[in-house]
């Protein structure tokens, strides 16, 4: 499974999280404490907010650990809102186009986790997504196709219905074709200005997901960044943890 990070808050350089704590973003690449899989070498991405209306983004296929422009432009990209992937390939190819976070106007969107039996749901999930969001579709993975369904929904009208009729779609078709595997996700997604965080399950095993807020400043990450897990806080199984602009976090309960 992957790992992966978002913060909002005062202006930082990317390496403050990327590199610099005891368990990063980098280290956790190399040896994640919390998921299936200790290793997540199958590419990488970030994606940040600046000075322009659409976000940037650097993604790329080589090893997180083993990239050295990664190094360097964490070094110079300061931001007040960045989100930061490594990725564990749960079956599509290791690709730059399948490398999260995705972008789409000024969506930013990652994800932990696995559709259960998406290679048989594959066909009819994408069928779901109307013509005009499809052939923007540039991958071929399940996460990719969970963003573009709650693009499709009306992620820029209502994120929280958008979040949760993207995932009854997916366990519909799980449903009627009676695949028993899991659904299970963790997914950040932001416009520039909210933050949206997601962790669910359609059993009672959901990846990982962790928040804290110092400062002023949030950091939501699939695994503690230190070793003070007590200071970091579990988004509960099910929900949404929401961060509106200019107003506390929330945490929602999904519908689906």
């Amino acid at each position: 499974m992957c790992r992966w990070l978002t913060y909002r808050g005062d202006p930082i350089y990317l390496e403050d999280l990327l590199f610099a704590p005891r368990y990063s973003l980098i280290e956790q690449s190399l040896h994640a404490r919390k998921a299936a899989v200790a290793t997540n070498g199958d590419g990488f991405g970030v994606g940040w907010y600046a000075e322009r209306d659409l976000p940037g983004t650097y993604r790329d296929i080589l090893p997180a650990w083993n990239d050295p422009n990664l190094r360097s432009i964490a070094h110079q990209i300061r931001s007040s809102l960045f989100l930061a992937h490594v990725r564990a390939s749960t079956g599509t190819a290791t690709s730059r186009a399948n490398c999260h976070p995705f972008s789409n106007g000024r969506w930013l969107f990652m994800h932990n986790g696995q559709i259960g039996g998406y290679a048989r749901l594959r066909r009819r999930l994408e069928a779901l997504i109307p013509d005009g969001l499809y052939e923007q579709r540039l991958g071929t993975t399940d996460s990719e196709a969970i963003f573009y369904l709650m693009l499709h929904h009306g992620l820029d009208r209502d994120p929280l219905a958008a979040i949760s009729a993207a995932i009854a779609d997916v366990r519909k078709l799980m449903i009627e074709d009676g695949i028993t595997e899991a659904f299970r996700m963790t997914a950040s997604l932001t416009d520039g200005r909210s933050v949206y965080a997601i962790r669910y399950s359609s059993d009672a095993e959901p990846p990982s997901l962790y928040w804290r807020m110092e400062d002023g400043r949030l950091t939501i990450v699939s695994e503690p960044l230190d070793e003070h897990v007590q200071k970091w806080l579990p988004v509960p199984p099910g929900h949404v943890l929401v961060a509106a602009e200019a107003s506390e976090v929330t945490l929602s309960a999904l519908a689906a």
